[in-house]
């Protein structure tokens, strides 16, 4: 069965190697998935694709929405 998930994702993107200066945002994603490992990994996948400058992504399943 099928449900909605509603994942966060945290990224940090750098902007700057020299100085270590980097951008950081947190994205929300409603994800459908037979489970919340499957909902995690698609979430991932969803946000690098999103976000591909991204050297950090803290993915976390918070809630089933249906």
């Amino acid at each position: 069965m099928v449900h909605t998930y509603e994942v966060l994702v945290d990224i940090k993107e750098f902007i700057d190697g020299a100085n270590n200066t980097f951008q950081s945002e947190t994205t929300r994603y409603e994800i459908d998935a037979e489970s919340r490992q499957k909902a995690d990994g698609m979430a991932r996948i969803q946000a690098r694709g999103d976000h591909p400058k991204g050297t950090e992504y803290d993915v976390r399943v918070t809630r089933l929405l249906r």
